[in-house]
């Protein structure tokens, strides 16, 4: 039996085997980058080897340096979680010929199956070819990983190359591996999938099925179990091809096998040879262990001859650092507070606690919220209010649009389920919240009543003049009164019942509200709001010069168009650099058609967010339009 097992990856999913390592009375060895040396995966383990540098391709993909960690460490297992070398065959064998026992699939069956086009030749399943303008759409997707790394929609055949290239550089970048292939892309079909789990004495699980059909730019973020509606014979037939699929490479260990279901039909996708980022809805609904369950099989034990049986509904929420508003972008900066409501059948998987930094190197997502109820209209309105009830002080997130997302007809209505629903509602979705108007009054009460003499002191016996706070779009106008209060004189029908600089209580029409405040620098959050201050006096800074493409983000420039040069006529959305950052590429555009009158970005150079990347001489705009770049799941 093993006694002390090295997680090879970082964040929520270290932490997660970590957890069932100790349940099982297990030592834990973290691996960390430089960028992770504080992280809550290093505090977590029971001991941590440093990999130097900070990206991937230093360290979390360098297969030898992790098993020289694990010797290092006295461990006797690796277990690697997924993502980066989970599905590396190479990364499997040598863990093995080091001695060490891979708490994972035999290195054949992730040769047969890790790679999607073997899989798809394993299953009699052709990409195409020679794309021609018949097969449109089509979707260029990495053979290798998942995490919505590699993948790019292509709907104008002129598009294709500029796909093939970005694709395989961000496969390279992700995974080690830049191979691509191209299949037809299936218009807003279900993303369906089943849970295996096979041991070495012949046993196969099938455990259900999962919807993961909410997803941004192919990356799942809403999952659930079972896959609510779909027929008894169509279910039956994706459990069977599942365990058939196992079977046929001899499959060893957790793994999952994704269909889209579309027209009454289920089409394989591929085959993940390794736990899913989704596997605790599974985990909550058939009451088992799925680590525990691994690390049994990868010391021998055979499995019951059956799973247990299932109950009720379970649903998770990924919950990004992110801007769904403004094109998914990924945010970064101090984590000032994090706190979500555990009570009941409530589960959360994160990396983070409060204190943390969200950097530039990895993936966004802050945790995984579960819950689980008797039915899926019980555990949709209980996961609403959990997140709803989330406090997140720091970088945008995208909370609240998974709780609109939980809330709308759409999703409850289970026939109504497609890979599309985000494509049609976002818009909606991202609306500003109900609340906010109010919110902003509670702020700006809460900043008054911490900083009276900076409006001016308190009440005075002639009527003062209004006090102005502006945050976003809502202008706020209150007055101090006698006694130390404030009257709201705007937006009309306020009144405040207290005031205090981090909680303020408000009556509208006979209803009072408590609204917690807490700010950091010009960002404020009141209650369930994130807001930005506008500046009373704003600095006079010089303006940046019209055309200029600022970086939106921190990241780094991995490519520059072919060819492009200053001086070059460029047209309004045309491509002219790349940005890579938090394992996501993202396009920047020339804001109009103009003349390219400097280029500042270079491959390989890191850029704060703000840095001017180029110049395009033109009078339209001077913000710089990013298009995240299609990316799917994990």
């Amino acid at each position: 039996m093993m006694s002390t097992v090295l997680v090879a990856n970082r964040g929520e999913i270290a932490c997660r085997v970590f957890r069932t390592c100790r349940d099982l009375g297990i030592s834990t060895v973290a691996v960390y980058s430089d960028a992770d040396a504080d992280a809550l995966h290093v505090r977590e383990a029971d001991a941590a080897v440093r990999l130097p540098g900070a990206a991937p391709s230093e360290t979390y993909l360098r297969g030898d340096l992790v098993v020289r960690a694990a010797l290092a460490a006295g461990a006797d297992a690796v277990h690697p979680g997924y993502g980066f070398l989970s599905e590396n065959a190479g990364f499997a064998r040598a863990v093995i010929d080091a001695g060490l026992v891979w708490i994972g699939p035999p290195p054949e069956a992730i040769e047969a199956m890790a790679s999607k086009t073997r899989a798809k030749e394993l299953l009699g399943i052709a990409p195409l070819a020679d794309v021609t303008e018949a097969d449109l759409p089509v979707l260029v997707k990495a053979a290798a990983g998942g995490g919505g790394r590699g993948m790019r929609v292509v709907r104008e055949l002129g598009d294709l190359d500029s796909a093939l290239k970005a694709a395989a550089a961000e496969a390279e970048s992700a995974f080690g591996d830049g191979e691509v292939f191209v299949e037809p892309y299936v218009e807003n079909g279900r993303h369906v999938e089943v849970q295996v789990l096979a041991d070495t004495h012949g046993g196969v699980w099938a455990l259900g099925t999962r919807d993961c059909s909410l997803q941004r730019r192919h990356q799942k973020v809403i999952e659930e179990c079972p896959a609510p509606g779909l027929p008894a014979a169509l279910e039956a037939s994706v459990l069977e091809a599942a365990v058939r699929a196992a079977k046929a490479v001899g499959y060893v260990g957790a793994g999952t096998v994704e269909f889209l279901v579309a027209d009454g039909r289920a089409h394989f996708l591929e085959m993940n040879t390794r736990l899913q980022v989704e596997h605790p809805v599974t985990e909550e609904v058939y009451g088992v262990d799925l680590v525990a369950l691994q690390i049994a099989v990868a010391e021998g034990r055979a499995l019951p001859p059956g799973p247990p049986a299932p109950r009720g509904h379970a649903i998770e929420a990924r919950l990004y650092a992110e801007d769904p508003a403004r094109d998914w972008a990924p945010q970064t900066g101090d984590l000032h507070r994090f706190d979500v409501p555990r009570e009941g059948r409530t589960r959360v998987d994160t990396g983070y606690a409060s204190g943390d930094t969200i950097g530039v190197h990895y993936d966004p997502m802050l945790a995984k919220v579960v819950v689980h109820a008797p039915t899926r209209a019980e555990a949709a309105r209980k996961l609403a209010r959990v997140l709803e009830r989330t406090v997140v002080h720091g970088p945008v997130t995208n909370r609240d649009l998974l709780v609109a997302s939980l809330r709308h007809p759409e999703f409850l209505d289970a026939d109504r389920l497609d890979t599309g629903f985000y494509g049609r509602n976002l818009d909606a979705l991202t609306a500003p919240a109900d609340g906010e108007a109010l919110a902003a009054v509670a702020a700006a009460l809460a900043d008054a009543a911490g900083n009276t003499g900076r409006f001016g002191g308190g009440w005075r016996n002639l009527r003062s003049q209004d006090q102005v706070r502006t945050y976003g779009e809502h202008e706020v106008r209150y007055r101090p009164t006698r006694g130390g209060g404030f009257e709201v004189t705007a937006p009309a029908g306020v009144r405040v019942v207290s005031a205090a600089p981090d909680r303020v209580r408000l009556d509208v029409g006979g209803v009072v509200r408590d609204v917690e405040v807490a700010r950091y620098g010009d960002t404020v959050h009141a209650g369930a709001h994130r807001l930005t201050a506008r500046p009373r006096f704003p600095d006079p800074t010089v303006p940046q010069e019209p055309g200029s493409l600022l970086a939106p983000m921190p990241g780094t420039v991995v490519r520059v168009a072919d060819g492009l040069a200053v001086g070059d006529r460029v047209a309004a959305g045309q491509p002219l650099l790349w940005l890579e950052a938090m394992k996501m590429e993202h396009r920047v555009t020339a804001p109009a058609s103009g003349t390219l009158t400097a280029l500042h970005a270079v491959p390989g150079r890191q850029v704060e967010v703000g840095a001017l990347l180029a110049v395009v001489q033109s009078s339209v705009r001077t913000d710089v339009p990013t298009e995240a770049q299609e990316d799917q799941t994990v």
